[in-house]
């Protein structure tokens, strides 16, 4: 049995261990050797095994766990390590144990054998720690210093790199000339920055001190340009509820300027009263006060920036709800008088308060004959019986007044449409046809509505002796507009013996109304067999003359200097053309009747919205005001915080979010189809601010 041990005495310089052999004299032969290093600790196990196997157990091992994670300076990973010492004798197991630690990836570190030397090792690494962690401190400190001074202009540099990798992306599209010496490129630009244009070239070459002068061509060409309109930041919410619908065609008329007016109005018929309205219109005039410290802030919320950024289009359907709820004498379901009732009202408080099917009759004597100056008599009110049927009767006449004259301007935008493109047919077997039978048929109902609030009175002696031809029935009543409607288009008239209204407004009214129905049917087989019918004498003429077909009679060329889109016909077959025209006729003529229903949608919300209010009033806050005492306070109190959070929850929130809603669905199919058609592509500029805004979002 053998044992080997390090001697520490520091007389023995010479590493001399102790033998148990019997010779000692042939100590010195056997003297031990070691290494020193460390070591993955999951490799460990392996590692001790391999060793005893492959020096068949002439090695000792000892190892202990490091238990500070070591940095791996390949990977920079932290990892666990243990430190391992190996005696064996013999140059070959030396050699053996350190081919083994190779293959194990340890690494060994060199160990003196005397201790004074491994002490004097110790102390040298002990002072190149300390002088590695001065410099570690120093260089951290430096480097913190560096980064602090880094970031006050860390954005700047972001923006000049992110400016300066769009520039030199835009130039790689460019392409080099014959000489290698200048760069070519075709891209579009509004012609009204032409000039502006070639000044920037201009002095982008005195700046770069290039001797070759920029050149700047018109060019022509068959492709669709892109469409591009200018905007500001009052109009651009207007016009991106029309880019949502899609993209104008190039020179296509842009409803984008009418919308600024109809869309707000048509949302305040559907939301009028002045108490909602002027909280709507508060917080769209703080938003656009507040808008630049609000646009820097960079608030990231979809919904947030929904409402930022149609700031404008909130701010004016608030002010023009403000209007129609003076209109309709609407705050809060209750009623401004300002200028006093029109109504003289003789019951006295005990009466109202017992009788709540008390109605009031135009045809009493308890009202003044004279209407009120502005808005809704305030006195309609306490007509609990019959106020809803007042209103709406009111509000579902001006509905479809306001529906018919939205859908007629609709039509008028696309002869603006024909004429610019020179569609010279269409404008003859469309536009023309879809005027007339528009006209004669819904235009003339809105006519009527207009004769019977002015033919007709609250009583029988409104016109005196003076109109014999108009008030004809001694049982005197109204004509419903309604029916007559019905019976214009049935050829037929009213002859209920229930009643003795008189049918009629005017002398000769059944003879013209069927006259407009026929015109109205008329109409139809020419928008259904005109243009096909055109196209094809058209295509004969020019094929007997040797031409290439060409459609619409030359409706093809330019217009302004600017090409002009080609027609959807051009290259079609006739029986193509004429299953597009009968979808078009078929939608046209049925959708003039289904529009013109579709508007009822604003005498629908505004009557619920009314409702809804009223409601609020009556269930809450009404009760709160009738408490009294200490204890009604604070009943109302609490009532009012209740009505005041269902009134900005629901009535200013929900309805008007529904009626923006159905505000654009009115905009979108029922004015936009007439003429617009949305299907070109938007024109997109090199532009600093949209990369930035665009590198921005994509870091958030």
């Amino acid at each position: 049995m053998t044992r080997a041990l390090i001697s520490d005495d520091p007389n023995n310089h010479m590493g001399q261990v102790q033998l148990g052999y019997r010779d000692k004299q042939e100590s010195l032969e056997f003297l031990p050797c070691f290494v020193a290093g460390v070591i993955l600790r999951e490799r460990i196990p392996a590692f001790e095994r391999m060793l005893w196997r492959a020096c068949r157990g002439n090695v000792f091992l000892r190892q202990a766990e490091i238990d500070t994670p070591l940095e791996d300076p390949s990977s920079s990973d932290q990892v666990y390590k243990s430190v391992f010492i190996i005696f064996f004798q013999g140059d070959q197991l030396k050699t053996r144990v350190k081919k083994i630690c190779e293959g194990f990836r340890a690494t060994l570190y060199p160990c003196p054998e005397a201790p004074a030397d491994r002490r004097e090792m110790a102390m040298g690494v002990m002072t190149r720690i300390e002088d590695l962690n001065t410099v570690l401190g120093q260089t951290q400190d430096h480097r913190h210093r560096v980064l602090v001074a880094a970031a006050k202009n860390i954005r700047n540099w972001f923006v000049k790199v992110r400016k300066i990798k769009a520039i030199y992306h835009t130039l790689n599209l460019f392409n080099l000339d014959v000489t290698q010496k200048c760069l070519i490129a075709e891209c579009w630009v509004p012609a009204l920055d032409m000039e502006t244009i070639q000044l920037a070239l201009r002095r982008g070459t005195e700046r770069s001190g290039s001797s070759v002068p920029p050149i700047l061509n018109r060019m022509e060409t068959l492709e669709d340009p892109p469409t591009y309109n200018r905007n500001n930041k009052f109009t651009i919410a207007f016009q991106n509820l029309i880019y949502a619908y899609g993209v104008a065609t190039y020179r296509e008329v842009n409803p984008a300027p009418y919308t600024i007016i109809t869309f707000p109005f048509l949302f305040a018929v559907m939301f009028g009263d002045l108490g909602h309205g002027a909280l709507m219109a508060i917080f769209g005039f703080w938003m656009c006060y507040k808008e630049k410290p609000l646009q820097a802030k960079k608030i990231d919320s979809e919904i947030w920036n929904i409402f930022f950024g149609g700031r404008y289009i909130i701010l004016l359907m608030g002010l023009f709800s403000m209007y129609t709820g003076l209109i309709y004498n609407d705050i809060f379901s209750k009623s401004l008088n300002i200028f006093g009732s029109s109504w003289r009202n003789n019951y006295n408080i005990s009466t109202l308060e017992t009788n709540k099917l008390l109605q009031l009759n135009p045809d009493s004597w308890d009202y003044l004959q004279a209407p009120y100056p502005f808005g809704i008599d305030p006195v309609w009110q306490l007509a609990e019986a019959n106020k809803i049927i007042f209103m709406n009767a009111y509000k579902m006449k001006i509905s479809i007044i306001i529906g018919v004259f939205h859908m007629l301007f609709g039509v008028c935008m696309s002869l603006w449409n024909h004429l610019y493109f020179k569609r010279r047919i269409s404008i003859y077997v469309e536009f023309i046809p879809q005027i007339i039978f528009l006209t004669v048929l819904f235009f003339y109902m809105v006519l009527l509505m207009f004769m019977k609030w002015t033919f007709y009175g609250a009583t029988i002696d409104h016109f005196g002796s003076q109109e014999p031809d108009i008030v004809k029935s001694s049982g005197f009543c109204a004509p419903s507009i309604l029916i007559t409607f019905i019976n214009m288009m049935l050829f037929k008239t009213d002859e209920n013996p229930r009643t003795q209204c008189d049918p009629t407004m005017y002398p000769g009214q059944i003879g013209l109304q069927k006259f407009f129905v026929l015109v109205a049917l008329v109409c139809v087989p020419v928008m259904l067999f005109g243009k096909p019918y055109f196209i094809m004498q058209e295509r004969k003429k020019r094929a007997l003359q040797g031409l290439q077909p060409l459609a619409e009679n030359a409706e093809n060329g330019t217009a302004g200097g600017a090409p002009v889109p080609t027609s959807h016909h051009q290259d079609e077959e006739i029986s193509e053309v004429f299953i597009h025209q009968a979808i078009h006729t078929i939608e046209y003529v049925l959708g003039s009747i289904s529009h013109t229903a579709s508007y009822l949608r604003l005498w629908a919300l505004s009557l619920a919205h009314a409702q809804l209010a009223e409601v609020a009033w009556n269930m809450l806050l009404r009760k709160g005001l009738k408490s009294a005492g200490y204890e009604g306070g604070v009943f109302l109190y609490v009532v009012f915080a209740g009505w005041a959070a269902i009134s900005v929850s629901i009535l200013v929130l929900m309805e008007g979010l529904s009626a923006f809603l159905h505000t654009l669905r009115l905009h979108w199919v029922e004015f936009q189809s007439k003429f617009y058609a949305g299907e070109g592509y938007l024109f997109q500029p090199f532009s600093f601010e949209v990369i930035l805004d665009s590198a921005g979002q994509a870091e958030e």
